[in-house]
């Protein structure tokens, strides 16, 4: 294989990975047995979430990160949806905030408390209503805040602003078949898309048009998966006619041949993969097996240098991969996988072996950090930005989050900024606080009463339009 003989100067030949001791991982946690092919793990500096089984309804996990060891039957859950939750995404811009997409057809949004959850969680901060089947994907804006894009077994493709609750953008026309996977590119241009009739298109959301396109990306039946590389670039898993699990790299300007493809094997896992823009490494893993193999791509031929493969004994449910900001630079930790098995999660490190204990800055290069470069009104309007990158010399500490605030645009007809600090749920709060505990339990009863009179009126609203339709339509 050539890929493997040409022997070449890379600072990451030598990463290795290295799962860590028994008492760090997390313990007796009956991970989801859906079949769904997400990686039913989200990790953030904050907080490991983890999709797990529940009788009647959809519920996941969210630990603090230093919570190992057994975690007791009755640890508190976020438990919203009445199905399975078949993928979570934590937003880049604030860590107390998770994404959840359900067998319901619904997509939830969850605010977390900062140092965890002590009870059970079943209000969201917004229930985004617009699939008409299980919503499969969910995945936020890498550079906008509170843009967030799901995908449903209704080939559809909705991008919210959920600091409205609104859909803005809804692709409903551009996929025939289902949707494997969604992949925003490096500012939250264009998006690029998997299918199951074997086609790779890359979108412009907001002009909602298909920009490029390539048929039969790979041959085989089985699922694909496609990304965006930080250059641009597309990275694509799948499998050949043989039934070989495949990767290939491709150009969006020329789809017609792609840069690179090479074979690996006859596994038939579907292979996740995951990307760092900072070091241009991508990780496989693939579902079911119990390895990762990691790969260099640069711009001289081959493209795609294999670099190693992380190997274990037991095979993988799932996977979380930490952002750059939660590694420990100290250890020149260049990745951390969140590796699910039946009953437990186990952190595996990468590491670059390095003599010094200086800070590496040729491993650690600014990197994107929590801030959002737009607000979402921005992006709607058709603004670009990059990710606002951080230095990671002195370490990450993670600042204080504010409290996702959602101003549902249909309710009685207000209008105030999404973006306000401050709204109805935040304000008496703040008088509560000085005050008893009994104060601030009637509060949270009013509070929770008017959210719940607030979502009647709104669906009722969505009731109204649509019967309004239906006249409409036998009027016609």
């Amino acid at each position: 294989d050539t890929m493997r003989r040409v022997v070449r100067q890379s600072k990451f030949r030598h990463v290795f990975g290295q799962a860590v001791k028994n008492d760090q991982c997390y313990d007796d946690i009956r991970v989801s047995r859906v079949t769904w092919d997400s990686s039913f793990c989200a990790v953030n500096p904050r907080f490991v979430a983890i999709i797990v089984d529940a009788s009647g309804g959809g519920a996941f996990l969210v630990l603090p990160l230093h919570k190992t060891g057994r975690i007791d039957k009755s640890y508190p859950t976020v438990c919203g949806h009445t199905g399975p939750v078949l993928d979570i995404d934590w937003c880049p811009h604030n860590d107390q905030v998770i994404a959840s997409g359900s067998e319901d057809c619904t997509v939830m949004v969850w605010q977390i408390p900062e140092n965890g959850l002590t009870l059970s969680l079943t209000e969201p901060v917004v229930v985004l209503e617009g699939h008409s089947k299980r919503v499969g994907i969910v995945a936020w804006h890498p550079t906008a805040r509170n843009v967030l894009l799901s995908a449903g077994c209704d080939n559809a493709i909705i991008i919210w602003n959920v600091g409205t609750g609104e859909a803005l953008i809804n692709l409903d026309d551009m996929h025939v078949d289902m949707i494997y996977n969604v992949s925003w590119n490096r500012n939250g241009s264009l998006i690029c898309t998997a299918s199951k009739d074997k086609k790779v298109r890359v979108i412009d959301p907001r002009k909602q048009e298909i920009v490029a396109e390539k048929e039969k990306t790979h041959e085989g039946a089985r699922p694909m998966r496609a990304i965006f590389l930080a250059d641009g670039n597309i990275f694509t898993t799948g499998f050949s006619r043989m039934s070989e699990r495949q990767l290939a790299l491709w150009n969006p300007q020329n789809m017609e041949e792609p840069i690179a493809l090479h074979e690996m094997d006859t596994s038939n896992g579907v292979l996740l993969p995951f990307y760092d823009p900072d070091t241009n490494i991508i990780y496989l893993c693939g579902k079911g097996d119990s390895s990762i193999r990691y790969f260099e791509i640069t711009d001289e031929s081959p493209y795609v240098h294999y670099l190693n493969t992380f190997s274990s004994k037991e095979p993988q449910r799932g996977m979380g991969f930490m952002p750059k900001r939660g590694l420990d630079v100290n250890k020149c930790e260049i990745a951390r996988f969140f590796k699910l098995h039946e009953r437990k999660c186990e952190p595996i490190i990468m590491t670059v072996p390095r003599k010094s204990d200086l800070f590496q800055d040729d491993l650690y290069p600014d990197t994107a950090g929590p801030e959002a470069a737009l607000e979402a009104e921005e992006w709607f309007e058709g603004k670009n930005a990059d990710p606002l990158l951080i230095s990671l010399k002195h370490g990450y500490i993670p600042a204080k989050n504010r409290d996702l605030n959602v101003v549902k645009k249909n309710i009685l007809g207000n209008k105030p900024a999404a973006n306000k600090k401050s709204d109805l749920i935040n304000a008496p709060k703040k008088a509560a606080d000085a005050s008893n505990p009994q104060n601030e339990a009637k509060l949270e009863e009013i509070l929770k009463e008017l959210r719940s009179i607030k979502d009647t009126i709104s669906s009722q609203d969505e009731r109204i339009s649509k019967l309004e339709q239906q006249m409409a339509k036998i009027g016609d």
